[in-house]
């Protein structure tokens, strides 16, 4: 293909992740080659407002949000377009793939996806069916069963329910001991997840979750080491190296993972013997039993004292950040930066034919 293809980059979103996929994003751009790519930089405020963006300093500086340019995707198959508007001036741009640099909901949960698909668009990472069931991890966890791939116990509880907490907190009691960790069953980058230690904690921490998401899963924990695999490909995918995540806290909270630090990943870790191995192809089975398509992150823990790998969340557009594993991964394999993002967006067409 002689001429530039035009990506279109989404980032920003209305999720709790906002910030985050703004920095992803930044690290996305930057490594794209502008003598392969046209880039169109679209964000998206927290209210949903879509705006065009000049430059990747404005991204940076976070001055993107004053655009007064509106950035609309066109639904219609037939135009493969985005429609800017500033005032009375409307133009229209062709789009030939979209990567969306989204993280949570509606970026990274389906909707997006959807829309992309009904405007006829190629875009990057997984499709409706594997993003949204994976951005729920009750849902994900009755998926991944029938795997027989360890997994921690769980509760499930919704809002709704919060309104007879006692009722809540001795289903909890009932089955787990604590401590326990609560999550929103939709939320991502540790946001709204905390550690309970009686139940005093149990019950401000799912009023905290309940913030984030109507169903809310409390979880055992599990002792032991937090490690990572990066996913790549369509039909036949491949698996990386294995990760460790040190996490300067009592669990990788999103503080931990983006403001402090002392938290550190390691690329190269020890494992017993068959563990590496064991989380590849763990790795690989989740995802595709999620249907996932172009790239994920599957967590797990190695459990101190057995060495059992435990299946922990699975994510379709995992962070892009500067600390962040799945380009990590892919580096040590010999795909860093441009290399990744063009194999990335070869995956997008190759769905698309």
């Amino acid at each position: 293909m002689d001429r530039k293809r035009t990506v279109a980059v989404l980032f920003g979103g209305q999720s709790s992740e906002h910030e985050v996929s703004c920095m992803s994003a930044v690290n996305v751009i930057g490594a794209m080659n502008p003598e392969k790519y046209e880039i169109v930089l679209i964000g998206i405020t927290k209210e949903g407002r879509w705006l065009l963006t000049e430059s990747l300093e404005e991204i940076q500086k976070g001055t993107w949000r004053e655009s007064r340019i509106q950035a609309v995707l066109l639904p219609d198959a037939a135009e493969h377009g985005v429609l800017m508007m500033e005032g009375e001036r409307v133009r229209k741009k062709r789009i030939d793939v979209v990567f969306p640099v989204l993280h949570g909901m509606y970026g990274e949960d389906g909707t997006i996806q959807g829309l992309l698909e009904m405007a006829g668009i190629p875009y990057v990472g997984c499709g409706v069916l594997a993003s949204a069931v994976s951005m729920d991890k009750a849902y994900t966890k009755q998926l991944v069963e029938p795997l027989k791939i360890r997994q921690a116990d769980y509760v499930l509880v919704t809002r709704m329910e919060l309104d007879s907490m006692d009722d809540c907190v001795r289903r909890v009691e009932e089955k787990l001991t604590y401590p326990v960790f609560v999550k929103p069953s939709k939320a991502g980058s540790s946001k709204g997840v905390s550690q309970a230690k009686n139940r005093e904690e149990l019950e401000a921490a799912l009023r905290e979750a309940a913030r984030h998401d109507i169903r809310i899963l409390v979880e055992e924990k599990i002792l032991g080491r937090e490690i990572e695999c990066a996913v790549l490909g369509a039909y036949e995918p491949e698996a990386s190296g294995v990760g460790e995540i040190l996490a300067a806290d009592t669990f990788y909270s999103y503080e931990a993972k983006y403001f402090n630090n002392e938290s550190r990943t390691v690329l190269e870790p020890q494992f017993p013997e068959g563990v590496l191995e064991e989380v590849r192809q763990c790795a690989l089975r989740i995802f595709k039993a999620v249907d996932g398509f172009g790239l994920a992150r599957v967590d797990f823990f190695l459990e101190e004292g057995t060495n059992q790998v435990i299946f922990n969340e699975i994510n379709t557009m995992p962070g892009f950040t500067g600390i962040s594993m799945y380009p990590m991964l892919w580096a040590k394999q010999g795909l860093e930066g441009g290399k990744l993002i063009d194999r990335l967006i070869e995956l997008a067409f190759e769905r698309e034919r």
